[in-house]
C-alpha cells in the first residue's frame, strides 16, 4: 500500500506578489529529495489532478517554496552542498514588478553586455583566418587549400577534445576564474600566430587554439544562468549570438585597414592583423577577472567595495532564480561533476536525437562560411573589396537571427522553428551545384553565398535550452533553440553543463567532417563537395521531424503510464523513486 499524502491545493499557498511575473512550464514544481542527489525531487500537485499539467494549461507559476515543508527541504539542500547564496534564500520574499525590470535591466548591462564582449574575443581570434587567407597567407607559406583544412581540422578535433575537460574544470574552479584565465591563454597564442613559418607551425598554433577555447561557450552559458531565470535566458543568449554575425562586420572592418599594413617591417598584413587582435582580445581577458563576479552575492569585492547590487537588490536576483527553478540551488559554484553524474548524462539515450541534430545540421554552411573570402578571391575581387563583401551576410544573419527568435517565441515550438535554418539553406545550395553561372558570374556567385550565410542561425536555440535551468518555456535563434532545448530536456542542473559540452562536441565533429567537403581537386566550382552538402542539409530537416516525432512518442509513453497509476501511486512515486533526470515519469520532453 502506498502512503496517502494529502496533496496542497494551490488557493490555500500564501504566494508572494511577484508570482505573476514567473512563466509556468509542463514540468512539475520539484524539490530535492537529499543533499546527495540532483535529480530527485517531489512535488505537490491539486489532488484533482489526472495528468501533469502542460505550459499551455497552466499561465503562472506558483512559488514552489509556498509550502512550509517544501522550503524545509531546500533549505537543507541548500546548506548541505553549501550553496553560496543559501544565506538568502528567503521563501517569503516578496517584491514588485518594477523592482524585478530594474534589477533585470542592471543585470543586462553588467553581466549579459560583458558575457557579448567576452564571446567577441571568441570569435575574433577562432574567426581571423578567413580574412588571413585573403590576403596571400596560403601563399606566403608555400601551402594550399588543402593544408588550410587540414589546420581547421586539428583546430575543431583539439576544440572537441578540449570541451568536456573545460567544463570539469569550470565547475570546480568557478566560470569566474576560468574563462578570464582562458581568455588570455588562447589570446597570447593567437597573438603569436604573426610568427608563423610554415605548415608545423600552423598546425601547432591551431591546436593550441582549439584546446585553449575549447569549453567557453558553456561556461559562459552556465554563468549567466546564475542570474537568470529560465524564461529570460534565451533572449540574453539570442544577443549573445548577435554577437557572432556583429564580431563578422568588425573583424571585416578591421581586416580592411589591418591588412593595408603589408610591407610594414617587412611583414604581410596578415601578421600585424594576428598580433594586433590577439593584443586586443588579450585585455578584453584581463578585464574579465574584474567583470565577472562568482554569483549575485559575491560583487561586493576590493576592487568593487559597493558591489552591483543593495541587499534588498542581492536578495531579489537570488530568490527569484530559485523560484524559477529550485535546483540551481543544488550545487554550489565550486563543486565538481562526479563520474556518476558524467556516466548518466552520457547514457540518457533521450538526448541523442539532439546531438544528432548538432553534428548534421551546422555541416551545410560551415565550407561556404570558411571559404567565402577564398571564393571572392577566385571570382576576380581584390583582398580590400572581399573583407568588406563579407558584411552584408552578417546583417542579415543578425536580423533572421533576432526575427527567427521572436517567431520562436510567438509560436512557442522548437523543432519546427528550428528547421528553418536548413530550410533556408536547401535552395540556395541547389543553385550552388546546379546553376550555370556560379563562379563565372561573379556577382551572381556572391549574391548566392551573401544568402545562404545570412541564415537563420538554429544553434542559439539549442544551446539556451540545453544550458540553463531546464525549465525554459521560450526559445530563440536556432542554436539558441537548440541549446536550451538541450538543456530543457535534461531536466537536471548536474548534467546540463554535460549536455551542454556534448552537444557542443557533436557540433564540431560536424565541422570536422565539413573540412573535408571542399577539397583542392573540386575547386572552383565546388560541384561535389555542394552536391554533398545538398544531401545532408536535405537529411538534416528529415532529422528535425524525426526527433519532434520521437519526443512526441516518449511523452505519450509516460503519460500512459502516469495516467493509469492511481493518485496515492503517484503521490508515493514522486515522494520515493530513484528515477533522475529525464527518466522520471512526471517529466515531459520538449519539442
Amino acid at each position: 500500500m502506498y502512503p496517502r499524502v494529502t496533496a496542497i491545493k494551490p488557493e490555500t499557498m500564501a504566494v508572494p506578489l511577484i508570482q505573476a511575473s514567473i512563466p509556468t512550464t509542463a514540468e512539475p514544481i520539484v524539490s530535492s529529495r537529499a543533499s546527495s542527489s540532483l535529480d530527485d525531487k517531489i512535488i505537490s500537485l491539486p489532488s484533482s489532478s489526472t495528468s501533469l499539467p502542460s505550459e499551455e494549461d497552466l499561465p503562472l507559476k506558483l512559488n514552489p517554496f509556498a509550502d512550509p515543508r517544501a522550503a524545509a527541504q531546500w533549505k537543507q539542500v541548500y546548506d548541505d552542498c553549501e550553496y553560496e547564496c543559501r544565506h538568502v534564500f528567503d521563501p517569503t520574499l516578496e517584491w514588485t514588478e518594477e523592482e524585478e525590470k530594474r534589477i533585470i535591466r542592471k543585470l543586462d548591462w553588467r553581466v549579459c553586455l560583458w558575457a557579448c564582449i567576452m564571446f567577441f574575443a571568441l570569435q575574433v581570434d577562432r574567426g581571423n583566418l578567413t580574412q588571413v587567407v585573403s590576403d596571400n597567407f596560403l601563399e606566403d607559406l608555400s601551402m594550399n587549400t588543402n593544408d588550410y583544412n587540414i589546420g581547421n581540422t586539428i583546430f575543431l578535433v583539439a576544440f572537441l577534445f578540449a570541451e568536456l575537460p573545460s567544463q570539469l574544470v569550470s565547475k570546480k574552479l568557478g566560470p569566474d576564474r576560468w574563462v578570464p584565465a582562458q581568455i588570455c591563454l588562447w589570446s597570447i597564442v593567437a597573438a603569436l600566430q604573426c610568427l608563423i613559418s610554415g605548415r608545423g607551425s600552423f598546425f601547432a598554433t591551431r591546436a593550441l587554439l582549439g584546446i585553449l577555447e575549447g569549453g567557453f561557450i558553456p561556461d559562459i552559458v552556465l554563468w549567466l544562468s546564475y542570474f537568470y531565470t529560465s524564461k529570460e535566458l534565451p533572449i540574453r543568449l539570442s544577443y549573445f549570438w548577435t554577437t557572432l554575425s556583429a564580431t563578422g562586420v568588425i573583424t571585416s572592418l578591421l581586416a580592411f585597414a589591418l591588412l593595408r599594413l603589408r610591407g610594414v617591417l617587412g611583414w604581410g598584413g596578415w601578421r600585424w592583423l594576428f598580433l594586433i587582435e590577439g593584443i586586443i582580445t588579450f585585455t578584453i581577458g584581463a578585464v574579465s577577472f574584474f567583470m565577472m563576479p562568482a554569483s549575485a552575492v559575491q560583487t561586493k569585492t576590493w576592487f568593487r567595495p559597493n558591489g552591483w547590487f543593495s541587499d534588498r537588490e542581492v536578495a531579489i536576483v537570488v530568490n527569484r532564480v530559485l523560484r524559477d527553478d529550485p535546483s540551481k540551488g543544488d550545487m554550489n559554484n565550486r563543486q565538481a561533476i562526479t563520474p556518476q553524474i558524467l556516466w548518466s548524462c552520457l547514457t540518457d539515450y533521450d538526448l541523442w536525437p539532439l546531438y544528432l541534430l548538432g553534428l548534421v545540421i551546422y555541416i551545410p554552411q560551415a565550407p561556404p562560411s570558411r571559404y567565402i573570402t577564398l571564393i571572392l578571391r577566385g571570382v576576380g575581387f581584390d583582398t580590400f573589396t572581399t573583407n568588406l563583401l563579407t558584411i552584408p551576410s552578417s546583417v542579415i544573419h543578425i536580423i533572421t537571427l533576432l526575427l527567427i527568435t521572436r517567431l520562436s517565441e510567438y509560436l512557442n515550438e522548437k523543432t519546427l522553428v528550428s528547421s528553418l535554418q536548413n530550410i533556408w539553406i536547401l535552395p540556395t545550395l541547389a543553385a550552388l551545384r546546379w546553376w550555370p553561372g556560379t563562379v563565372t558570374n561573379a556577382w551572381g556567385t556572391y549574391a548566392l553565398i551573401t544568402i545562404l550565410l545570412g541564415y537563420p542561425y538554429c544553434r542559439k536555440f539549442y544551446v539556451c535550452l540545453f544550458e540553463y535551468g531546464g525549465k525554459a518555456n521560450r526559445v530563440l535563434p536556432v542554436d539558441a533553440i537548440l541549446v536550451a532545448w538541450t538543456s530543457r530536456n535534461s531536466n537536471s542542473v548536474g548534467t546540463r553543463s554535460v549536455s551542454a559540452a556534448v552537444y557542443n562536441m557533436s557540433v564540431q565533429a560536424g565541422n570536422v567532417i565539413a573540412n573535408f567537403i571542399y577539397l583542392d581537386d573540386d575547386k572552383p566550382l565546388y560541384k561535389r563537395g555542394n552536391s554533398v552538402l545538398f544531401a545532408i542539409n536535405a537529411f538534416g530537416i528529415a532529422i528535425f521531424f524525426a526527433t519532434k516525432a520521437y519526443y512526441v512518442w516518449r511523452n505519450k509513453q509516460k503519460e500512459k503510464v502516469w495516467n493509469a497509476m492511481t493518485e496515492e501511486e503517484r503521490t508515493y512515486y514522486i515522494s520515493n523513486t530513484m528515477q533522475t533526470g529525464s527518466r522520471r515519469l512526471d517529466f515531459r520532453f520538449s519539442h
